[in-house]
Parts: structure tokens; C-alpha cells; sequence
């Protein structure tokens, strides 16, 4: 029998997804065998340098998709948000599962919330798309760079190197840590990144009826909006980029997008609703430039 190779990046969290995606794979094709790969990407090499200074999202693909290439894994599992939002030919997402809680949350030495930090309070965070916005809310507070896992970003939050730190709370669904209320930041507040909370199987050969099984469509209408936005702003370089889609009771879909400079002091906040998801990420990145989007990315990425 056929073993299909399944590459993920090392991370307890990396790992757990691809367990995840083998579990559902395995319920829905009994007798099929499943082996994870492991593969250390570019980003997971360099954890002592802030992501915008050494490049962009393929720096957590670049291994795996040569893994994909050359045949040594069949199926590779990512975080949604990891993958950029033009993948190149003859890559597919054939994919992406139903989507966990997109909400961003700030864990507090304290044990309070985002109110509750005082002023100047030290918080960690790797996003510029995060920063941004916490500086829009909070410019009294001092944003500083955080690399590693959860765990070892929970580690340095304990040894007092921060006074908060700001994570994905699917991230913390899915290691099974227990989220405190006052922690979840509001969509208002903070928007997430495109894609946040998805997992999706990327492949080059064609395994479409191995995987449909898998694919949640209302989460792929909404992250293909999402995607679409940041697509048509190009913004690959330094700008803090955020979207959300969700469908609403008519069956449309609802995105909400931002755009801001990294000192949060220019934010663009544009919503629409459509019901062709890439026309309506492309309307609202459109608007964006419009509105001032265009000069950002100017000033940003020279």
C-alpha cells in the first residue's frame, strides 16, 4: 500500500496540523497510510531577526515546496497565513479546512487584558500588521520584535522579558491552552491577517479527490477575499495588511480590510459585500489604493 508523505515545518504547532489533516484524511479514506516529514524552513532558521527584515511569507514554503518538487513529500500542511497570497504554478491549495477562531489575543504577565497593561508596558509581537494596530489603540506602549514558537514565546513572557505578548488564539485552541475572556481582541480593534486560523494542503500533483473530502468551501470563499485584497495591493514589503470575510444570511460574503503605516498613525479601514470572492477582494484593495493605500506602499517599499 501506498504511504503519502505529508511535510510540515518542526514546530509543535506545525505538527499538530499535520496530525490533524492526517487524522481527517484517515477517517474519510480508511487504510490509507500517512507519514509526516518534518522540514526546517528559512524562517524557522533565523528566529533572532524580525521577519520584515530578512523577507517575505515564502521564506515557510521555499524548503517545503522543493520537498514538493522533488517528490520527497506528496502533501504539505500550512498555516494559511504563512502562504502567500499569489502561489506560484504548478503549486495548488486543493484544501483549506474549516477555519478555528481568527481573533488575535494579548496574553498579559499580569493575568489582565490590553486595558490593563500600564503605560509604557513592554509587548511582544512579530507582526507588523499586529503592531500597527496596537499602536493605533495604545501609542503609549512600547512595541518590541518576539521570534520562536508558543511555547517559547510563553516562556520569555514568564521570564519577564515582556509584559505582554500578542498570539493567534487558533494557535492556542489547537495546543489545548486555555484562553482567559479579556485576552480576545476584538476584529474592531485588531483585524487579522488574511487567511489567519486556516489550515490548507498544498500539492503539486493532483490529488483533488484524496483531498476534497477536506475542503471547507464557506472558509475557502471567505479566505479567497481575504487573499484577493492583499493580492491587489501587492504589498509584499513593510505595510500591515488585515483582512476578515465571513458569509452573510444571504449567502454573500462580508469582508472587512485594513491597511496602515507601521506606526499606526495612517489607518484605512474599508468593508464591502459581494458574492464572488476575488471581485471582492479586488474592489476593496482597489478602493484602498484609492483612498491612500497606494502612497503607503510607496513610502514603504521604495
Amino acid at each position: 500500500m501506498r504511504t503519502y508523505k505529508v511535510g510540515t515545518r518542526g514546530s509543535k504547532l506545525a505538527l499538530w496540523q499535520a496530525e490533524h489533516v492526517i487524522g481527517l484524511l484517515q477517517g474519510a479514506h480508511p487504510g490509507l497510510d500517512f507519514e509526516v516529514v518534518s522540514i526546517q524552513t528559512s524562517g524557522d532558521k533565523r528566529q533572532d531577526v524580525p521577519l520584515q527584515e530578512i523577507g517575505d511569507k515564502s521564506l515557510f514554503l521555499k524548503e517545503i515546496e522543493e520537498a514538493l518538487a522533488s517528490g520527497a513529500i506528496d502533501l504539505a500542511v500550512h498555516s494559511l497565513k504563512d502562504v502567500p497570497s499569489l502561489l506560484e504554478a504548478p503549486f495548488s491549495l486543493p484544501a483549506i479546512l474549516e477555519r478555528d477562531d481568527p481573533r488575535d489575543v494579548v496574553l498579559t504577565a499580569s493575568g489582565g487584558g490590553l486595558s490593563s497593561l500600564p503605560k509604557g508596558a513592554r509587548v511582544g509581537t512579530s507582526s507588523l500588521r499586529r503592531e500597527a494596530q496596537l499602536r493605533a489603540i495604545r501609542p503609549d506602549l512600547r512595541l518590541a520584535p518576539i521570534r520562536g514558537n508558543v511555547d517559547t514565546r510563553l516562556r520569555k513572557l514568564s521570564d519577564g522579558e515582556y509584559d505582554a505578548i500578542v498570539l493567534a488564539a487558533a494557535g492556542l485552541n489547537r495546543l489545548g491552552m486555555a484562553i482567559p475572556s479579556h485576552a480576545f481582541l476584538d476584529p474592531s480593534l485588531c483585524l487579522p491577517a488574511p487567511g489567519q486560523a486556516a489550515i490548507c494542503v498544498e500539492t503539486l500533483a493532483d490529488h483533488s479527490e484524496l483531498l476534497a473530502p477536506l475542503d471547507h468551501q464557506p472558509t475557502r470563499h471567505a479566505v479567497e477575499a481575504e487573499r484577493a485584497f492583499a493580492a491587489g495591493l501587492d504589498a509584499g514589503c513593510r505595510v500591515p495588511v488585515a483582512a476578515y470575510a465571513c458569509e452573510a444570511d444571504d449567502d454573500a460574503i462580508q469582508l472587512q480590510t485594513l491597511v496602515a503605516s507601521p506606526d499606526g498613525i495612517q489607518v484605512i479601514r474599508l468593508s464591502g459585500e459581494g458574492a464572488d470572492p476575488l471581485e471582492l477582494g479586488h474592489r476593496l484593495a482597489l478602493q484602498a489604493l484609492e483612498r491612500g493605500a497606494a502612497e503607503l506602499l510607496r513610502t514603504a517599499c521604495p
